[in-house]
């Protein structure tokens, strides 16, 4: 891709240098009690909250040492999640609200609870943030055999593609429908996550008619779809393919919809519940 190192406004939350623990969520007061309750009866209440440490106390973060290469890294992911909010920033209009990307290590606090960078990259609607360790790169490219920056890219565009499904309500609304269709649930998942697919894919488009892409990055981002898909980390991982458990879809409709949103540019052309 050809990018350039974005200016003024960004959508980093950079939390590398910070500590998560799971357990429950305590401020400056509450720690102060928990502090005080282990002092008197010389027992970690801590511990007994189940770490009580997803906040904590002022100062005692770690600036994150950063290479040059993941500093490189760092300010190519700002320029795509800042770029691909300016396209559907412009396709939704003035209520489209930006969702900042949490970088981040090892594992996280989110507004949708405690999460481990082997959940891999994810989007929460919560509190509306992207959350992404950079470490998952490495193992797209080793793991996945996806290499290549475009690959990163439609990462980070197909969790934006989440965003854009909540602020339009279509997130809550595949929710509602598992709730009362319980036996449609994986279904309208797949869906889901096939839709985000595409709008990773009408962002590409943008970038296609604006000469960002060379030669090569839309085959990159393509395989990066393909190696994804449920089939082949089931494949990967258990040796066998099971299709009625697929919450993400096949690695062939995975391409298949991203190609959609790439060459329609269309947000009517992603409409993947009415092809289920």
């Amino acid at each position: 891709m050809r990018w350039t190192r974005r200016t003024g406004q960004s959508d980093l939350e950079d939390r590398r240098g910070l500590g998560a623990r799971p357990g429950l969520k305590l401020g400056i007061g509450g720690t102060i009690v928990v502090l005080i309750l282990s002092f008197v009866f010389k027992q970690d209440f801590f511990s007994l909250l189940g770490g009580a440490g997803a906040a904590l106390p002022a100062g005692s973060e770690t600036p994150a040492v950063v290479t040059p290469e993941e500093e490189t890294l760092t300010r190519f992911v700002e320029f795509v999640v800042g770029d691909a909010q300016d396209v559907w920033a412009q396709i939704i209009g003035p209520d489209y609200r930006r969702a900042p990307l949490v970088l981040f290590r090892g594992a996280v606090q989110s507004g949708c609870g405690y999460a481990e960078a082997a959940m891999g990259p994810f989007y929460c609607p919560g509190d509306e943030r992207v959350y992404i360790d950079l470490a998952f790169y490495d193992e797209l490219r080793r793991r996945f055999g996806a290499p290549g920056d475009f690959a990163q890219a439609y990462v980070i565009a197909h969790e934006i593609g989440h965003h854009v499904q909540h602020l339009l309500g279509i997130e809550d609304a595949m929710r509602q429908a598992s709730r009362q269709q319980p036996g449609r649930a994986n279904a309208l998942s797949v869906a889901l996550e096939l839709q985000a697919d595409c709008f990773a894919g009408v962002w590409g488009y943008s970038t296609s008619q604006r000469n960002i892409l060379e030669g090569g990055d839309v085959e990159e981002g393509l395989q990066a779809a393909s190696a994804v898909g449920d089939d082949r980390i089931q494949q990967q991982t258990t040796g066998e393919v099971n299709p009625d458990s697929f919450t993400h879809g096949s690695a062939a409709d995975r391409a298949r919809w991203f190609r959609r949103g790439l060459e329609s540019g269309q947000v009517n052309a992603c409409d993947t519940f009415a092809a289920m």
